[in-house]
């Protein structure tokens, strides 16, 4: 089977069912594991990326181009007709996040492409791992798919149970700053699975823009800045920034956490998403804290 994945975590989803031979394209986004960079990239973006310097520049672009009605994404169909591609894993979730299937099986037809186009759109933290299973349906991978989501919702539930006897830590979890953004769709999940509980965003709900006073207001003990697209160096560069809201004054501890690794992408590495939530939030219970999360309050 040739397989073109339009999306990082489906990416991530067919190198961990041993299917990265059958992967014939892939995202300019995908960069995991470090293998996906050898394939050929068949989608890119349609945003300046060289002049994007700020999140409120990205912000602006992005909603500019949404209102317009025009893409931020594009297709290689050259490259796509050279890929043949049986399978194309892609999504209707987000605009922002990747290409919708919807465009991609439009493009399919001008270019006279039979393959199945699979839309990934989960909602809630298990149903980015029953995704695998999904993949694995499609892929003839039922068996390894299986034993992968058993494996990540055994620790999904260890991180649990560690928790439930702890009191529960009120979390705000920030997709972006500037402006404000809630973590939405699965975060709320993670931060339940992780003890604690999820402020001014609710799980399976869509990310939606904050305003600072209600982020005042919500009094939260502890923020994940979490910033869709960033890697923790990334993150922690932007969230020094955040240092400075008077709204944040009062928030005991402020976290910079690898947004694009662990908590943007809902693939396998969600579930290490947790396990970096619940360390941060019950250092008792979960005593080093995993690559992946800075300090900086």
């Amino acid at each position: 089977m040739r397989i073109v994945s339009l999306l990082p975590s489906a990416t991530e989803i067919v190198f961990a069912l041993d299917l990265d031979h059958d992967l014939v394209g892939v995202s300019f986004e995908c960069n995991h594991p470090p293998a996906a960079r050898s394939k050929p990239i068949v989608s890119g973006t349609s945003l300046p990326v060289d002049d994007l310097v700020t999140a409120a520049d990205i912000d602006r672009a992005v909603t500019e181009r949404m209102n317009a009605g025009e893409a931020l994404y594009t297709l290689d169909r050259a490259r796509i007709r050279e890929a043949r591609p049986d399978l194309i894993l892609a999504q209707d979730l987000c605009r922002v996040c990747a290409i919708p299937s919807g465009d991609v099986e439009e493009a399919l037809d001008v270019l006279g492409c039979r393959a199945e186009v699979l839309s990934l759109d989960p909602g809630r933290l298990d149903d980015v791992i029953a995704c695998i299973g999904t993949v694995g349906a499609a892929t003839d991978r039922v068996a390894k798919a299986d034993e992968l989501m058993a494996s990540l919702r055994e620790r999904v539930e260890r991180v649990h149970a560690q928790a439930a006897d702890r009191p529960r830590v009120a979390t705000l979890a920030l997709e972006w700053s500037d402006p404000p953004f809630s973590g939405g769709h699965w975060v709320p999940d993670m931060i339940e699975a992780a003890g604690g509980a999820s402020l001014l965003a609710n799980a399976g709900e869509r990310s939606a823009q904050l305003e600072w006073a209600a982020i005042a207001d919500a009094r939260a003990e502890v923020v994940a800045f979490m910033p869709c697209g960033y890697d923790l160096d990334a993150a922690v560069a932007e969230g020094r920034g955040l240092l400075d809201r008077p709204e944040l004054a009062d928030v005991p501890q402020l976290w910079a956490v690898a947004g694009d690794e662990y908590f943007s992408r809902p693939g396998p590495r969600v579930v290490d998403g947790v396990e970096l939530l619940a360390a941060i939030l019950h250092p008792e219970a979960v005593r080093a804290v995993p690559p992946g999360g800075v300090r900086l309050r």
